[in-house]
């Protein structure tokens, strides 16, 4: 017993050596990088993160540790890849991005926000959870804010994906809030598309998956959004949700055609 004792001992001095050793190392690292004694080798690994044809316009330069990118990119996906490349590249400091993407000047704002909505109207079809996907999408000088609420991480991460990767799109706020998991909202979600979807005068809203009536539920309460193409397809859509049991609240943001925010997918 004592001899185990002494070994677990000798154990437990040897990792927290090793830890601080390793603590030691880091703060050290850190120092020599403040000081620009690695910016050398840091640019040298920098270069190497950064030799794919996609960052062929990619100018870094490190300045006591400080990593400053310039330059251009044809996607904005690339800029964001840059950026993560750069603060993984070891005793880096910091990174200022400072590249330009390539932006695309036929297209206008309105034109950039049309295309993109109608890319995420069909993004995931066959996964299944298309129609409880809402999103919102703004677009100012290419600048893109998408927001609303995503069935799943997957979903919203995919939607930005899209986006990050369309030409003309210079940056991406994401602001996505993605729905609590709960096999309770899951049960709603399914119960409310076959009240909506399975009602005659309805039925044609889930012909074009792209088109659906979008259902959107947190916390038992339930969100419809979309364009339909009447008043009363509206009406209707409400009422049928409400008729869901389990269901405390619906909140009708259903657009009737000829009167739908364009921002609203």
């Amino acid at each position: 017993m004592r001899f185990t004792n002494v070994v677990s001992a000798l154990g437990l001095a040897l990792a927290i050596g090793m830890g601080i050793a390793g603590v030691s190392a880091y703060a050290q690292g850190k120092k020599e990088s403040a000081s620009g004694a690695n910016d050398p080798q840091i640019l040298q690994d920098l270069k190497e993160k950064l030799s794919s044809k996609r960052f062929g316009g990619v100018k870094p330069e490190v300045n006591r540790g400080v990593v400053t990118l310039t330059g251009s990119v044809d996607l904005y996906s690339a800029k964001s890849d840059a950026d993560n490349r750069a603060h993984h590249v070891k005793n880096v400091l910091a990174v200022r991005n400072m590249i330009e993407v390539a932006g695309n000047s036929e297209l206008t704002d309105v034109q950039l926000r049309d295309k993109l909505a109608e890319k995420l109207s069909y993004d995931r079809v066959g996964y299944g959870t298309t129609a409880f996907n809402s999103f919102t999408i703004g677009v100012q000088d290419g600048v893109v804010t998408l927001g609303g609420v995503a069935y799943g991480p997957m979903d919203r991460d995919s939607a930005v994906s899209l986006v990050s990767n369309y030409p003309g799109v210079k940056d991406v706020i994401d602001n996505i809030e993605v729905a609590p998991l709960s096999p309770n909202d899951d049960r709603i979600r399914m119960a409310v598309a076959r009240a909506v979807y399975g009602f005659p005068s309805l039925n044609k809203y889930s012909i074009d998956p792209a088109k659906p009536i979008r259902i959107v539920v947190v916390n038992g309460n339930v969100t419809l959004a979309g364009v339909v193409d009447t008043q009363a397809d509206k009406d209707t859509a409400g009422i049928r949700a409400n008729g869901v049991p389990g269901v405390f609240k619906v909140t009708n943001d259903l657009q009737v055609a000829g009167a739908a925010s364009p921002e609203q997918r």
